[in-house]
């Protein structure tokens, strides 16, 4: 697992044009299979990946194999989302993924 640098530069524009959610249950907020489809109807699979702070090497790009850790709802940031990805991120030892997004919670304050 790498950090996927893009998003993690995505989250901080998002954070400081205040753009995310202070409050919100991630089971609730984080997006189901049916918005990661709809989001990927109308954008690449580039911008897609921006909305997930880690990159899985081994899957192909264009496939959300790829893509780990989302961050977002694909409009906004959300706190509890930031704090899934470090607690999950320091569970599988993947410390540039959780440094990330420990970056990103300072961020918002």
């Amino acid at each position: 697992m790498k950090l996927n640098k893009s998003a993690e530069s995505k989250a901080k524009e998002l954070i400081k044009a205040n753009q995310y959610v202070k409050d919100s249950d991630w089971s609730e907020a984080q997006p189901t299979t049916e918005d990661e489809n709809g989001y990927l109807e109308r954008h690449s699979w580039k911008e897609y990946g921006e909305w997930h702070l880690g990159l899985h090497e081994d899957a192909g790009k264009d496939t959300k194999s790829h893509y780990g850790f989302p961050y977002g709802d694909f409009r906004r940031v959300h706190h509890s989302g930031l704090i899934a990805i470090k607690q999950r991120a320091a569970q599988q030892n993947y410390s540039e993924v959780e440094k990330a997004a420990d970056r990103l919670l300072k961020l918002m304050g």
